[in-house]
């Protein structure tokens, strides 16, 4: 047996890290690792008016995506902006991930750089706007100078400067002239009347090299003396190895190490497999007493408990015990949501190699920033000494972007502690995933609501118990206040129905569980617990769930905007097929404003079958249209995985799922026909890549309950579904 000497707790640790390296964030800056990077620095020839744009002789316009690219269209975003502002031609415009450098690339909604909150483009617009405006501008005074002409009298058309003299020239031609020119006056970016792409049509950047296997995730890289590590980890959460025996996985044909890290055993060997055969042959005694050994039913149960009294009040308006009192009818309803995985297509991983005196890291980093500070306090090194190489990932809806930065720093703890000096991949397996924790919480709601004799809502109580993720990380700060976590009330506390007498509270539990935002975070509960009570109180006032809506929401024009528009497009009221049934919903998340109808009939499994859905989306100015077309669709679909299957479950401290056949998603014969309506703008743009999730689960209950009487108040559908 072989003893590890320190029972480092994994959590404590990385928690310590993050939130010391917050405070580092703004201030250091370094130039791009990179022979491509440095090359182009000194070459003059090479046109760099801003952090975003770099264009070459080549006649090539590349474009500086501050944020990752994991499907949700920021590279075709970033791309519409600047090319329409340089009038570019699409065919010279390639996008790549910008380096980590939070002095150039912070979002601004973050202060540092980073992805998420369906930020992305809405922190970006002005920016991008003005970096294309500026560039354009030192390209027609170049050529003017160039020419001799004045500069109104130049037009650009599909990358090409002209002249009514018969000149014209190439963006690259004018590189070397642009780069030494200084602009006579601030340039103004475009006027909505002269885009030619935003708004309109602008084809996905990433789709051919996606489509074609010319891209490359973490996955796919592989670098010369590469070796793949994978970790055993222990069987509950908050557990640590108290020793091992690695004889058997030395055994192994391609293993060439294993060794402790605080979070588990590392096996380095030649390839995953080989790696994959080492961990599994190997004999670990874990150290649980500081585990979570309470199974998920017994959370539940307790929170059930808390939930019959009034938490820390969140929301106060009127006096809802008094109303609840007085009231003609008087309504409860208990809903009850499991934790949930995230379970993206490329699970964690991350390549780490030394770099000159400090590594570079090549992952799919959703918050580059915390994770150079991360690997720079496990390391040893300063923030301007870790490189990070953001690379494409498959997927994410939050996973990869944890305050404590797991996967960086486990990259960097098993870098510290191997002989190998060579660069190393760390890989998790799908059941790695599955198993390992950053789940959306596990959350009870309990809604009192009160109709008068005139069938108006008079009262909403409303009592939340889940679990934060938020204290104690680096975001602490800025989602907490008055000692509440927003992400837990969020679509509740602010939700926009007009009550006279709404109190929401909450209570926040310890639990030694992992948690982390979930794609549409706070929304994918609150938005179900809402919009399912509210369709209840109308059966119970004897009023239209629609028309209640509109009535509620007098004073919400937006709500209002979306609401009808899908009624519109549905065709709501006009008979539908036997057999079938229709819900609404509407919600705002992100800034932006969705509302769903769903069509269902009754599948042969006793659950909902979707048929379709409509929505009707104002996320502000659109900017791609194809690209907000598809994240509602994919937030459906996601949605929908989440509301019918979706559910981790404990026992006894140790997750019951491992893979797809026991955490189940929605499968493609399974997804709808979904038709989406967007509605036009002149706001600034916010968020999509979430909005389209928390509307689509209580628009099914609401269909379900027309269809069948039962009030799904327990997820997923194939558990409330049995026990409505």
């Amino acid at each position: 047996m072989t003893l590890l000497e320190t029972n480092t707790s994994r959590r404590s640790f990385l928690r310590g890290a993050g939130a010391a390296g917050l405070g580092l964030v703004i201030g250091f800056r370094f130039e791009p690792h990179g022979v491509a990077g440095r090359a182009a620095a000194q070459n003059a020839d090479v046109f760099e008016p801003n952090a975003f744009i770099r264009i070459t002789p080549d006649n090539i316009v590349t474009i500086f995506c501050k944020h990752i690219e994991f499907g949700q269209g920021p590279f075709t975003g970033f791309a519409t902006i600047i090319a329409d502002e340089l009038d570019a031609s699409r065919d010279q415009i390639q996008v790549e991930h910008a380096p980590a450098d939070a002095s150039k690339y912070a979002n601004l909604f973050f202060k540092i750089q980073g992805t998420g909150g369906s930020t992305a483009m809405a922190n970006s617009w002005d920016q991008l706007r003005q970096a294309g405006a500026e560039a354009r501008a030192r390209l027609v005074q170049a050529a003017a100078e160039e020419w001799g002409v004045p500069s109104t009298e130049i037009t650009i058309d599909g990358g090409v400067l002209k002249h009514a003299s018969g000149k014209q020239a190439s963006f690259g031609a004018l590189c070397q002239k642009a780069a030494i020119t200084e602009l006579k006056s601030a340039a103004t970016p475009k006027t909505p009347d002269q885009w030619t792409y935003i708004g309109k049509t602008f084809p996905k950047v990433d789709t051919k090299p996606k489509t074609n296997g010319e891209a490359v995730f973490t996955i796919d890289v592989k670098l010369p003396d590469m070796l793949t590590c994978v970790i055993a980890r222990p069987p509950r959460f908050g557990a640590t190895p108290k020793s091992f025996d690695a004889t058997a996985a030395l055994e192994v044909n391609g293993v060439a190490e294993v060794f402790a890290v605080p979070h588990g055993i590392a096996v380095l060997a030649k390839g995953y497999w080989q790696a994959r055969k080492g961990a599994d042959a190997l004999q670990v005694e874990w150290d649980e007493s500081a585990a979570e050994t309470r199974g998920s039913a017994g959370i539940m149960a307790h929170y059930k408990e808390l939930a019959a009294k009034t938490g820390q009040i969140a929301r106060n308006d009127g006096d809802a015990e008094s109303a609840l009192e007085n009231g003609a009818t008087v309504i409860e309803a208990t809903y009850s949501f499991p934790y949930l995985a995230h379970a993206p297509l490329e699970p964690n991983d991350c390549v780490i190699h030394r770099d000159g005196d400090g590594v570079e890291l090549l992952l799919g980093s959703q918050l580059q920033t915390i994770d150079q500070m991360t690997v720079a306090a496990v390391l040893g090194l300063k923030p301007e000494q870790v490189a990070i190489k953001t690379m494409l990932a498959g997927g994410s809806f939050g996973r990869r972007a944890t305050p404590a930065s797991d996967m960086a720093a486990e990259a960097a703890l098993v870098l510290k502690a191997a002989k190998h000096q060579g660069p190393i991949k760390v890989i998790w397996s799908r059941e790695d995933d599955i198993k390992g924790g950053f789940y959306r919480p596990l959350f009870v709601h309990k809604l009192r609501g009160a109709v008068d004799g005139e069938g108006n809502i008079v009262s909403w109580d409303q009592v939340i118990v889940g679990q934060s993720f938020v204290f104690g990380s680096p975001f602490e700060q800025t989602l907490v206040k008055h000692g509440i976590d927003e992400l837990m009330v969020e679509g509740a506390s602010n939700m926009e129905y007009t009550i006279p007498n709404l109190r929401v509270s909450v209570h926040r539990e310890e639990v030694g569980v992992p948690t982390l935002w979930w794609r549409s975070v706070g929304h994918t509960h609150t938005a179900y617990a809402v919009e399912t009570f509210l369709d209840e109180l109308a059966a119970a006032a004897g009023a239209d769930e629609l028309e209640l809506r509109r009535k509620l929401l007098a004073n919400s024009p937006r709500h209002l905007g979306v609401l009808n528009l899908v009624v519109e497009k549905a065709g709501w009221g006009s008979p539908v097929a036997d057999g079938r049934a229709r819900g609404i919903a509407v919600h705002k998340s992100f800034n932006t404003f969705v509302a769903q109808i769903a069509e269902i009939s009754k599948g042969e499994d006793g659950l909902p079958k979707l048929e379709k859905v409509w929505c009707a989306v104002d996320c502000g100015q659109p900017i791609n249209p194809d690209v907000i077309v598809a994240q509602i669709q994919g937030g459906v679909g996601y949605g929908l995985s989440g509301v019918l299957y979706g559910a981790i479950d404990l026992e006894d401290g140790r997750v019951v799922q491992s893979n797809f056949d026991e955490y189940r998603a929605l499968r493609i014969d399974e997804m709808p026909e979904i038709e989406v309506h967007i509605v036009p703008s002149t706001e600034k743009p916010t968020g999509i890549g979430e909005p389209g999730v928390p509307p689509i689960g209580p628009a099914v209950a609401n269909a379900w309950a027309k269809l069948t009487g039962q009030r799904v108040k327990e997820l997923p559908f194939t558990r409330g579904v049995g026990n409505a």
